[in-house]
């Protein structure tokens, strides 16, 4: 069975977040779940979270966890959802998306409190996971390999004790030692009894010990222990020679060491100098950065202050437990310390950021308490204030927004656009905002440029085929054409060689390093060394349309003829043919060469007639005309895309390489854009689909996306044509109205699946 759904926008609030390397070995990437989305999200080279896959889940993500088995180079995601089953993830970079390796049914659907899938805990060396409920139910599941060296899961061990209420479970570092886990646990089973309430007073959480033994094939309760009743987060510690090993209980107002057969540290955690003194301070999400030779735990608490906690040890014994106010962020549901030097949190309200580490916290001015220094009164523990000050160790780089709570919604047009637009209230306190949405691509517009007239084209060049970024910016008038060079700041040249008494139809990087200049007049072709080449109409005709690629030259003249030019090994254009198509010519489009190949086979044509045509462009058959199509208005552009699948709904799109199918877009008069498949052997047209962008005739123009040769479609508003996750998709931008745009920026954009650089805007 299959139920429809349209979502409108992808979930936004992350529940729980997880850092390992899932992808390759020496990855920095995190795993976040928001409800039923998961995510693989990786910062980029200047710092900006990426998502690099996004996948729906049936049903509801409650927790997560990373593991590696020993040896292994990756890490394994281990998901409890309200599936009543347990599900391992294995993330496939040659597939782009996680791949289930095991689903194993444990317990009814739905978020049970007896059913597990609340709490996770995964031993440090991958050996084996506890999955636990709210109440009573506790299974753990031992990972092993088999003969193949694939991951395998044996059948649940239980653990079960009824009547009891788990807050917190963790997974020990005992090095190669039996695993253990710790939970936080509190027996309600005389309480349950006593209809006095005495009981219920004088209960008391425990902290207990759960040993698998890998030999005998079952876990046993091994220790057990009272906690402060405060208790709600445990934290695991270092262990297997790397430390002391045990747990931090974080507990109200404390934090606390304990392990079997150590003595407990305690420290209190330091409180704002304007908190009330009834309100305590509770740990809500903590991160743990671990090296051989140093270790730290950032805990937050549920006012958004970070401290800084270390333990000090002799061997395995642990000697001092400090705590250290560090800096202040929003509250999070998760935090996650890179190796690289960033700290993600995941917000509980709002935007989600990513830190990076400018200081270690450990200037001298900042207030810490400790296990050695803590004094006691008759009122119990004295506190430790502090004054919460600006960001000092860290510094923002990146946020992502989110909607995450919505309060309130209304469904208005106050903008006067096409689509009414959605307003919406969001986030709690000093974070609530005020949010738009409206259907489209975030636009960062960088710089508005005036010009000296009315433009009427706009072109970007780079200055060598292996140059990664653009050289020069060409913008055309009526009657004259402005070259501007892009260096440390951008300014008009003179010495490009480009013609500027005339308006330019057309420019072309040839694969020499060559440049091409197509006016009304002619082409100008400027070679490497500057000299300059030119090609003049003849009689009294005159270039309408012009298109090229690397290699090739397709221009087309008044009244209706095609010529058609070929770059040949010396570096000269050569006219190779002529056809009159009866016809004036409204627009043409040539793809890139395909590697491996000399020319692109085949050129596209329409015209007043309302149709499209395809011609071949092989050797001895140039311009044989092989297949046409009429259309239901006249073609005012067109643009040929490689893309991955036959349906042009899996792979990513080409960037020119030639893999995949062969597709023509075509932007008619009544604002529809048309898209078919060619057939990359006949040049057949079929499977043609359409769809009504605006009111304006679509100018379809070629940009960067993610790496690939993808679309920008300007009709009465800005459309993207790109590929995301495998699938081609059309999404309109949240900008206005643009005449004319050309790719701006390096040539692959890796590190930007959904946004491209355009063209500065053109205003008259």
């Amino acid at each position: 069975m299959y139920l429809y759904n349209l979502t409108l926008s992808r979930p936004s609030g992350i529940q729980c977040a997880i850092y390992g390397n899932f992808s390759a070995p020496k990855a920095q990437e995190l795993v976040v779940a928001r409800g039923h989305a998961l995510e693989l999200l990786r910062p980029n080279d200047s710092g900006k979270l990426v998502t690099v896959a996004s996948t729906y889940v049936f049903g509801c993500v409650r927790s997560l966890a990373a593991f590696r088995l020993t040896g292994a180079s990756r890490d394994y995601v281990i998901l409890g959802s309200d599936s009543g089953r347990i599900v391992i993830l294995d993330y496939k970079a040659d597939k782009g998306k996680f791949v289930k390796v095991h689903q194993e049914t444990f317990g009814r659907s739905g978020c049970r409190r007896i059913v597990p899938g609340q709490y996770l805990a995964c031993d440090p060396k991958g050996r084996a996971v506890m999955v636990a409920a709210i109440e009573k139910q506790k299974f753990v599941y031992v990972l092993n390999r088999d003969a193949a060296a694939n991951l395998t899961i044996s059948s649940p061990l239980e653990a079960h004790k009824s009547h009891n209420v788990v807050f917190s479970v963790a997974a020990l570092d005992c090095g190669f030692d039996n695993p253990v886990f710790a939970t936080i646990e509190l027996d309600y089973s005389e309480a349950d009894q006593d209809p006095s309430g005495e009981a219920a007073a004088a209960a008391q959480k425990q902290l207990v010990y759960y040993e698998l033994d890998l030999g005998l094939n079952h876990v046993v309760r091994k220790w057990s222990d009272p906690v402060d009743n405060g208790a709600n987060l445990l934290i695991p510690v270092p262990g297997g020679g790397d430390g002391p090993g045990g747990v931090l209980v974080a507990a109200e107002n404390f934090l606390l060491y304990r392990h079997q057969g150590a003595e407990e540290l305690r420290a209190v955690l330091p409180r704002r100098d304007d908190l009330p003194g009834d309100r305590g301070v509770l740990i809500v999400a903590y991160a743990a950065h671990k090296k051989k030779s140093y270790s730290f735990f950032l805990l937050q608490s549920e006012y958004g202050d970070i401290y800084k906690a270390t333990l000090q040890h002799t061997g395995d014994a642990a000697t001092c437990l400090t705590v250290k106010y560090f800096d202040s962020l929003p509250p999070a549901a998760s935090l996650a310390v890179l190796k690289t030097g960033f700290l993600f949190a995941a917000s509980e309200f709002g935007g989600h950021a990513l830190y990076q580490f400018i200081g270690t916290g450990e200037d001298e001015d900042d207030v810490e308490s400790s296990s050695a220094a803590l004094e006691v009164t008759d009122e119990g523990y004295r506190p430790v204030f502090f004054r919460p000050r600006p960001l000092r160790n860290l510094l923002l780089v990146d946020e992502a927004p989110s909607l995450m709570p919505l309060t309130d919604m209304r469904v208005a047009n106050l903008l006067g656009e096409e689509i009414p637009q959605i307003y919406c209230t969001t986030g709690r306190g000093p974070r609530s905002t005020l949010s738009v949405l409206r259907p489209g691509l975030a636009v960062t517009e960088l710089a508005v440029s005036p010009l000296p007239g009315q433009p009427t084209a706009v072109f970007t060049l780079r200055r060598a085929p292996g140059d990664e970024l653009d050289g020069f910016i060409v913008v055309s008038f009526t009657n004259a054409t402005l070259v501007f060079s892009i260096g440390e700041e951008v300014r008009e040249t003179s010495d490009s060689g480009f013609l500027g008494t005339v308006a330019t139809l057309h420019t072309q990087l040839l694969e020499d390093g060559s440049m091409l200049q197509v006016h009304a007049n002619g082409l100008r072709h400027i070679r490497p060394d500057r000299r300059i080449n030119e090609w003049r109409v003849p009689g009294r005709r005159s270039i309408s349309r012009a298109a090229s690629n690397a290699r090739q030259v397709a221009i087309s003249l008044s009244g209706g003829e095609i010529t058609y030019f070929e770059l040949d090994p010396m570096g000269q254009l050569l006219e190779m043919a002529k056809r009159d198509i009866d016809g004036d010519v409204t627009c043409l489009d040539l793809a890139p060469v395909p590697a491996g190949l000399q020319r692109c086979r085949f050129l596209v044509v329409g015209g007043y007639d309302n149709t499209v045509r395809v011609f071949a462009l092989e050797d001895g058959t140039q311009l044989r005309s092989v297949s046409t199509q009429a259309v239901q208005g006249t073609p005012e552009s067109v643009l040929i895309l490689y893309g991955g699948s036959a349906d042009g709904d899996g792979g990513p799109s080409g960037d020119g390489d030639g893999a995949g199918g062969l597709f023509l877009h075509v932007g008619l008069s009544n604002g529809v854009l048309m898209r078919t498949e060619v057939d990359r052997t006949t040049g057949k047209l079929t499977d043609t689909r359409q769809r009504f962008l605006g009111t304006r005739p679509p100018r379809l123009a070629p940009v960067n996306v993610n790496g690939a040769r993808s679309m920008l479609a300007l009709s009465s508003r800005p459309w993207l044509g790109y590929s995301d996750m495998g699938r081609f998709v059309i999404t309109p931008l949240s900008y206005e109205a643009l005449d004319y745009a050309a790719g701006l920026g390096p040539a692959q954009h890796r590190d930007q699946p959904t946004t491209a650089s355009f063209g500065h805007r053109i205003d008259g």
